[in-house]
């Protein structure tokens, strides 16, 4: 299995970018719940290191949950992991088209960690990489951009944002359960399953259904 490598961060520190940040969304493909990205800043020292679970840090979706879960508490507990987390609601969503809103989401993640590493740097002029997963520049944000297909399977700072997104997403969806839970957004996470198109076709839509998206428009 090939995992993601910090060659490019190391290479990027070496041109003199002081921050790099990792980004990726999650959550477009879904019949509901908002779209979340996350956004890392990998400070240069655990770059250097090995630990306990960097083998485990590759693309979210070849993870278990639990293997999810156990990255998850462990980059939220080490300050050597600046994130950040930006989630767009479906009404959003809506009115302003799925890639749009996954685009949004990444800046307000990007901004979350910019306004920590603020405080960690200090307001002397710094430059700042951002690596995003995908084909597709964030309107209107003037930092260096850089696009990387399959990044969240390539680049380690991605691949650490990927799983932040997507954990924190996972407990959303869990959150909306509990509020709608004849739908399963349990089992499905709001993705078009079989089980999900039968319950939507029986209960109809509910309040965090995209109702832009085509299978949720035929049971309005």
């Amino acid at each position: 299995m090939i995992l993601p490598t910090i060659e490019k961060e190391k290479e990027l520190q070496k041109n003199g970018f002081d921050v790099i940040i990792g980004v990726d969304e999650v959550g477009r493909g879904p019949l509901a719940g908002p779209v979340v990205a996350g956004a890392t800043w990998v400070k240069p020292s655990i770059l250097e290191e090995d630990f306990e679970l960097r083998g485990l840090i590759r693309d979210s979706k070849k993870l278990s949950e639990k293997q999810r879960e156990k990255i998850y508490t462990f980059i939220q507990g080490n300050k050597d992991f600046v994130s950040g987390i930006g989630e767009v609601s479906v009404e959003m969503i809506d009115k302003i088209n799925i890639l749009n809103a996954a685009l949004l989401a990444m800046r307000l993640a990007i901004d979350e960690v910019l306004e920590q590493v603020e405080q960690i740097i200090g307001k002397e002029k710094y430059q700042v990489c951002v690596l995003i997963d995908g084909n597709k520049n964030i309107p209107n944000l003037e930092l260096e951009q850089k696009l990387f297909a399959q990044g969240d399977q390539r680049i380690f700072s991605i691949a650490v944002a990927s799983i932040n997104a997507k954990v924190y997403r996972d407990k959303l969806m869990m959150k909306y359960h509990r509020e709608f839970p004849e739908y399963g957004f349990d089992k499905h996470k709001g993705y078009g399953t079989k089980e999900h198109l039968e319950q939507l076709r029986k209960n109809g839509a509910c309040a965090i259904h995209r109702q832009s998206f085509a299978p949720v428009r035929e049971v309005l």
